[in-house]
């Protein structure tokens, strides 16, 4: 695990994620041209009340590989229909 402190809606917070999840965000937020505090805000504001941050991380980095290769299957499809 590592811990690291980001500043969402200027309240600072501790998040405690697997180094490999630190890393996907990281590329995440540098193909969606944000930086990596405002794509933590952006989850922050999206998930579940109940949920806590470091799930929502979690999850959402799961969901964009997910829907990463959905869509290259979708393009394999049809370029295999062609």
């Amino acid at each position: 695990m590592k811990k690291r402190s980001v500043s969402i809606a200027g309240h600072q917070t501790s998040i405690s994620i697997e180094e490999p999840f630190w890393q996907a965000l990281r590329g995440i937020a540098a193909e969606r041209g944000q930086s990596l505090a405002g794509l933590i805000a952006a989850i922050d504001g999206e998930r579940a009340a109940e949920a806590n941050l470091s799930s929502a991380i979690r999850l959402a980095v799961l969901a964009w590989y997910q829907n990463r290769l959905e869509a290259m299957d979708a393009a394999k499809t049809v370029r295999d229909l062609e």
